[in-house]
């Protein structure tokens, strides 16, 4: 049976209490993933949630034909959204339970909780007098209250008082307390019962978290006229990677992205490092990690001496829904089977909710401020992120379709080359070794003038590729910085061609540009294996698993040492070499080429590919060898249209989102018929344990609904369910869900019969 994969890339967006609510889709999601690994690896459901999803999935691979692996490999959040997608991320790479996150929500997001013991009212008589303007101020939300049953509505008035009544001027909820709370949660996940890695061997999960440096950091910008500018950054992405290994990052790095992405500012105190050592002091906990992880993360404040002293507050205030650093972590995936790739975004109150008074009047004097510093900059529209990924999208579509109206020329003029018979013939590393040679060179022949072009953008992209490598060696990934090794690169090669043959192609490449290829080009093998993947998932319907499976093998064995490569992470020499370097870069190039080793790494990737075509039938071992024979035809025709990035997966991307307004099988009507948190300005959750445990549960049944769609939507327009099965699969999962809460949920009891009878 053919197999296929339905990657998700996550995007949270903020949401202040409703980060409760954007736990229970994220722990959804994290029961999918969990019931589609056992399901993919043989395992029995881990619970009775997991077995609907399992079901679901063998119901699609019995009508579609196709095995569907549904995996979350790449998450960005702010603010809230920060918070659940770290640990999402953290629950995925090892495996462990999300359960104990959901206690934190439940217990710990509470105002009384959450406000600092010096911050609370001294008497039950403080500030009395602000209570009515406070009430006056809820509007709307205040309004809803006195619908209330009378528990839970004076719950939310003694609670929204406490708050009011609280110290003004400063932030009144305690900073350390809820990095002590971060930690100790991350302790109860370690501690539960854990499962295994919920991503295929070898598969990356990339983790990026937004956070604003109030302060900011400088940036140079190169002008024409002044020469030179410098400007103040404060947006910062701090991003983890498992590589496979089952490790995203230390626990007080996972913590120090957490609280800082969350400081909503007025709310929390500013964030500093200083405060996560003295929480980490108190509980007497080492972060032996901390000089490695600060001079990455804060680079400038590292080198002054101060990034304890640094000052970050909530992601989300220049950057809400973070696409873009999940748009380029695209560049470094594997891709081992047919890839249908998703961009899930999780928006907790979609829709415009900052409006004018009605009859066309101006925004008052409040109003206003409040919409700049806060309203306006968290609803801007992510127009320009869907565009970029339809862009994307675009190309890719295009660079199929000329692959699939070349091919045929392509395969003719390799079968020209060699002659027909070779293909029957037994091949060997030596033998593929010299094909390729000769291949590469046929391709160059009889791409003409054309050949040039493609070869100066090969070596920018190398060099490129190279500086992103050494900027990763010493902790500075920053654009500054890739742009000066960029120039030490070219300043180097400039020298060296200065005293031998210069990098040139004009009728064919020269041997100075053979040479650095040869030992940088890491992109090209990339490709060409990649390329090689996609036609083997080509095959699948015409071979068995037991034919494929060893060049399947050999095939990905050897992308995934190739892919260890792209990053200069990990090597001490290389960074030390970077740092010593100036205008002059020999002595890095030629650590670089030593740590690479491509030539080795060739010969070995020709002796595992050779053995395993062998074993192939026939017709197969023509396909393949054909494809990888043939690559530097393809590569010259495709490289320009894709701008010199190359796409590991060859698929268009496709956009869901989530929200309660796209949840309607139980109840239409969106967050406004559904969700208590996004009341008092989405600190609503924060008042009452009923409405938590409400906006959790809803999360999960939203969730599972989304989520159902989203892997139904996989299969092919020709293939569908049986009647009735998607809304019967997803009926199962809703009442699997009431059964498994019941008895955590006590608060919402009323809540839970009632969705029981609109269910049945």
């Amino acid at each position: 049976m053919r197999e296929k994969e339905l990657r998700l890339a996550l995007v949270c967006y903020g949401g202040i209490s409703l980060a409760v609510y954007m736990h229970g889709i994220t722990k959804e999601i994290w029961h999918v993933v969990r019931a589609s690994r056992a399901s993919h690896e043989g395992d029995p459901p881990a619970s009775a949630v997991d077995a609907v999803y399992h079901d679901l999935l063998d119901e699609m691979a019995e009508r579609g034909g196709v095995r569907v692996r549904i995996l979350a490999d790449i998450i960005a959040g702010a603010s809230a959204g920060g918070i659940n997608g770290i640990f999402l991320g953290q629950a995925l790479s090892t495996g462990q339970s999300l359960d104990p996150l959901t206690d934190l929500w439940l217990e710990a997001a509470d105002i009384e909780s959450l406000i600092a013991p010096d911050a609370a009212p001294t008497s039950r008589f403080s500030k009395m007098w602000a209570l009515p303007i406070a009430w006056m101020a809820a509007g709307r939300s205040g309004e809803k209250v006195e619908g209330l049953d009378e528990e839970t509505r004076e719950e939310v008035r003694r609670k929204l008082g406490h708050l009011v009544r609280s110290r003004w001027f400063e932030p009144p909820f305690a900073a350390d307390d809820f990095t002590a709370r971060l930690l100790e949660a991350f302790d109860r996940m370690a501690a539960a019962p854990a499962g295994k890695r919920l991503l295929p061997p070898g598969q990356p999960l990339d983790l990026f978290v937004t956070v604003t440096d109030f302060t900011g950091q400088p940036q140079r910008l190169r002008l024409h006229s002044p020469g030179e500018v410098v400007e103040t950054e404060h947006r910062m992405v701090v991003d983890f990677t498992d590589r496979g290994q089952g490790k995203l990052a230390a626990v007080p790095e996972l913590v120090f992205a957490a609280r800082a992405t969350s400081s909503f500012p007025g709310a929390f105190p500013p964030f500093t490092v200083a405060e996560l050592d003295r929480v980490l002091a108190a509980r007497e906990q080492s972060w032996p990690e901390r000089d490695e992880f600060l001079r990455r993360v804060l680079p400038r404040h590292h080198a002054a001496g101060a990034a304890d002293k640094a000052v970050l507050i909530d992601g989300s205030v220049l950057v809400n829904a973070p696409f873009r650093p999940a748009i380029d972590a695209l560049g470094r995936r594997p891709a081992r089977r047919q890839v249908d790739r998703r961009f899930v975004y999780i928006d907790p109150f979609p829709g415009m909710h900052f409006r004018l008074p009605g009859g066309g009047g101006h925004p008052g004097f409040f109003q206003t401020i409040i919409g700049a510093i806060s309203e306006l900059p968290r609803q801007q529209p992510i127009r320009d992120n869907l565009e970029a990924i339809a862009a994307r999208s675009g190309r890719i579509d295009r660079m199929q379709a000329i692959l699939a109206a070349i091919r045929e020329d392509v395969e003719q003029e390799i079968e020209q080359l060699f002659g027909r018979t070779f293909f029957l013939d037994r091949p060997t590393a030596t033998r593929l070794a010299s094909w390729r040679v000769r291949a590469q060179a046929a391709a160059a022949a009889k791409a003409g003038f054309s050949y040039a072009a493609y070869g100066h953008l090969k070596v920018a992209g190398v060099i490129d590729s190279i500086a992103t490598m050494l900027s990763e060696a010493i902790g500075e990934d920053g654009a500054q910085r890739r742009v000066r090794l960029r120039v030490m690169v070219e300043r180097t090669l400039a020298a060296r061609s200065a005293d031998g043959e210069a990098i040139a192609f004009t009728g064919g490449p020269s041997n100075g540009a053979k040479a650095f290829l040869r030992s940088f080009d890491l992109g090209f093998r990339i490709r060409r294996l990649r390329l090689l993947a996609r036609r083997l998932t080509e095959l699948e319907g015409d071979h068995s698993e037991a034919e494929l499976a060893p060049i399947r093998d050999a095939l990905y064995e050897s992308l995934a040492e190739y892919l260890e490569r792209q990053s200069g992470a990990a090597d001490d020499d290389l960074a030390q070499a970077v740092r010593s370097a100036r205008d002059q870069g020999d002595v890095v190039l030629d650590r670089l080429e030593k740590r690479l080793d491509l030539i080795r790494l060739d010969g070995e990737t020709d002796t595992r590919l050779a053995g395993a075509l062998a074993g192939l039938p026939r017709a197969a071992r023509r396909t393949l060898l054909l494809t990888y024979l043939g690559f530097p035809y393809f590569d010259v025709a495709t490289l320009p249209l894709l701008q010199g990035e190359g796409l590991d997966e060859f698929d268009p991307i496709k956009v869901d989102r989530i929200a309660p307004d796209d949840a309607t099988a139980i109840r239409s009507g969106g967050a406004e018929a559904t969700l208590k948190g996004i009341q008092f300005l989405t600190f609503g959750a924060f008042f009452s344990r009923s409405y938590r445990e409400n906006d959790y549960l809803w999360g999960r049944l939203h969730g599972a609904e989304r989520m159902i769609d989203i892997a139904v939507s996989t299969l092919p327009p020709t293939i569908k369910l049986k009647p009735g099965a998607v809304a019967a699969f997803k009926r199962r999962a809703f009442l699997a869900i009431l059964d498994e809460e019941e008895d955590r949920l006590t608060a919402i009891a009323p809540l839970i019969a009632s969705l029981r009878r609109e269910i049945g």
